[in-house]
């Protein structure tokens, strides 16, 4: 069974809802049979890799809001990531264009590391405030997850996997995504944003379930049970009494 999570890195939401989704399939009985799969999206293609603006000034110009209610809403996003376990420092992100960051995925995939350089580069972001649209910076995290540096430089310096992200993205438009984390279970339940745990673990029992009906053995003659109305014995004959 598959689910497909579309995330960007430089989403807050997304890492949240990762950990909830993890919490939800760590909770499911059958988590050893889920192949997740991570989608590519960018929120903002047109980024600039180097241009940096500060945060709150982009997020209060990009959703027209005060400079003032843009530190509050990140402030409350950071109070939400804490209780994961997240530690976020949005006065200290560096903002930057994320293609470079999802061919790189997409290349980690290859070598059977996609999960570990998704999350390593929501952890660069977010906690550790690196420019994770920088060459050498994304090159360093790809060996800290088992990856060769100078394949990961030669990979950043070409145009490899650039098929592969645009790919995710119009797949994503496809579906009518409109933002991030979004969710597909077994290619059935769809599951936008950053929703409780229990919701994924829902969805992931539903589409099990369905995938693995239950099967009834013994024939059209019940055995011995007992039901509300009472207990039914069969006799020898094999009526009941």
């Amino acid at each position: 069974m598959k689910v497909e999570i579309w995330s960007d890195y430089v989403c807050p939401f997304c890492y949240i809802g990762k950990r909830r989704f993890e919490a939800g399939l760590q909770q499911f009985a059958h988590k050893d049979a889920i192949e997740v799969v991570y989608k590519s999206f960018q929120l903002d293609p047109h980024a600039s890799r180097d241009g940096n603006p500060p945060v709150y000034d982009m997020l209060a110009s990009k959703y027209g809001m005060s400079r003032e209610q843009a530190i509050a809403n990140s402030n409350n996003i950071t109070q939400q990531a804490k209780t994961l376990g997240l530690d976020y420092y949005f006065d200290r992100t560096i903002q930057t264009n994320t293609f470079d960051a999802h061919r790189l995925t997409h290349y980690a995939a290859t070598k059977g590391k996609h999960a570990e350089m998704t999350e390593r580069l929501l952890k660069a972001h977010f906690t550790d405030t690196l420019h994770i649209g920088n060459p050498e910076t994304l090159a360093d995290l790809a060996v800290e997850v088992g990856l060769d540096r100078t394949d990961a430089l030669r990979v950043l310096a070409n145009d490899d996997y650039s098929k592969e992200v645009h790919a995710d993205i119009q797949e994503a438009g496809a579906l009518g995504v409109r933002g991030v984390p979004f969710f597909v279970v077994n290619s059935k339940y769809a599951i936008s944003g950053a929703q409780p745990s229990e919701v994924f673990l829902d969805a992931l029992q539903k589409a099990w379930n369905e995938e693995h009906p239950l099967i009834t053995l013994g024939g059209s003659t019940e055995g011995i049970l007992c039901t509300d109305d009472g207990c039914v014995v069969p006799e020898k004959d094999g009526s009941a009494l």
